[in-house]
């Protein structure tokens, strides 16, 4: 089966913004020349604000391509699971068996060379990986540097081939951040970067029923879901049956964007 050329978003042109950044200064520094620091100053933060923003947007495709959704309207979402593997992990897989669901398993390199079995254990039922940073740092991946972003990408792809036997196709940032230096790496790697259309915020200390409501009130077809596994909060597997018994009830099903052929 062909794969539709909409889900598959590899970036073409990872620096196509460093042109518009500078032409953008170039203008500062001649409104600011001929008119002074009362209007340039605005401008310049105003300039500098236009490419910052975008990092902390999931969904931006300023820096990266991103698929937010899958393409068309089927009666699926693709459920995506971020941070593992984690003590949870076999528990998780015996849950997902139960509602018959498959997944996509957002990986962090480091964990997962400490569990090798385990990530073997989720391909052997039927669920997917992608790439989720090999240190996950998660209070600083919206500043790395070209070189510390390209091994942070690099190297988590590496270790879940290397345990795999094939390289993942998916690939999701940290928190959703994508800094300019995130695309060039995509694109070595052939990788397509995926945001997410229903979230809760259960990676962090959370209400577990506050969360639940919060993707259920987003679930429709062709949504992807993001959830965690691991949180020291202690709810992640509870939230996730909540979701899967949610998606029963609409009638959807969670599972896997057909692979590229």
């Amino acid at each position: 089966m062909t794969e539709p050329e909409t889900l598959y978003r590899i970036p073409r042109r990872p620096w196509r913004w460093l042109p518009w950044l500078v032409a953008s200064q170039l203008a500062v520094a001649g409104v600011w020349w001929a008119l002074g620091w009362a209007v340039g100053l605005p401008l310049m933060v105003a300039s500098h604000a236009l490419f910052m923003v975008p990092v902390f947007l999931p969904n931006s495709r300023f820096y990266a391509p991103v698929l937010s959704r899958l393409p068309g309207d089927p009666p699926q979402v693709w459920l995506t699971i971020d941070d593992g593997p984690s003590a949870e992990t076999p528990a998780l897989l015996d849950l997902l068996d139960r509602y018959q669901a498959k997944a996509t398993f957002f990986m962090v390199g480091e964990r997962a060379l400490a569990q090798p079995a385990v990530v073997r254990e989720v391909l052997a039922r039927g669920h997917d990986l992608g790439n989720h940073s090999h240190r996950h740092p998660q209070t600083r991946f919206w500043r790395l540097g070209p070189s510390t972003m390209a091994d942070e990408i690099a190297l988590c792809q590496q270790a879940l081939a290397g345990i795999a036997g094939a390289p993942p196709r998916w690939y999701r940032s940290v928190v959703g951040m994508t800094n300019p230096f995130v695309a060039p790496a995509l694109k070595r790697w052939g990788l397509t970067r995926v945001g997410w259309g229903a979230r809760g915020f259960d990676g962090v200390t959370c209400q577990p029923q506050q969360v639940i409501d919060r993707i259920v009130a987003d679930l429709r077809p062709g949504a992807i879901v993001l959830v965690h596994e691991g949180a020291a909060h202690g709810h992640n597997l509870a939230i996730i049956e909540a979701v899967l018994q949610a998606l029963q009830a609409r009638g959807l099903q969670a599972s896997l964007p057909h692979a590229p052929s």
